[in-house]
């Protein structure tokens, strides 16, 4: 997983995200990089981008928002737990507890119903070690 902050939801943004997810996980060509119809997805610079690491591009249907559920929800938990719980005095004391949020709970110790109540990183070492097995 990547993400970036910015003040504008633009293809930077976008790229940025992605390559932190790049650099962190070191995907195999073929992957498959999902995402809504946004502007900043569908820009030339995002897509050269995907091809160029062997990144295949998936778009959800026009105006079908269950095609990206599994986004849509990170948002919304990420609203409901953190963001509209809390009132930052600066973008730089928001972007420091959106990171913790991620990094030290939501990845880490937040169980998720899709994946047998399992955090995202105990779900990820199951699949790491039915793999090697």
């Amino acid at each position: 997983m990547g993400y970036a902050f910015s003040s504008r939801i633009d293809t930077q943004l976008t790229l940025s995200a992605l390559d932190m997810a790049v650099r962190r996980e070191r995907p195999s060509p073929g992957l498959i990089f999902h995402s809504d119809r946004g502007v900043q997805y569908a820009a030339e610079a995002f897509w050269r981008r995907l091809a160029a690491l062997g990144i295949r591009q998936s778009m959800s249907r026009k105006g079908d928002p269950y095609d990206n559920a599994v986004a849509e929800n990170f948002f919304s938990c990420l609203k409901c737990e953190r963001v509209h719980l809390r009132q930052y005095g600066s973008r730089r004391a928001a972007q420091a507890d959106i990171f913790a949020y991620i990094e030290a709970f939501y990845n880490t110790l937040r169980p998720h119903s899709a994946i047998d109540w399992l955090s995202p990183c105990a779900f990820e070492l199951r699949l790491c070690n039915a793999s090697a097995a």
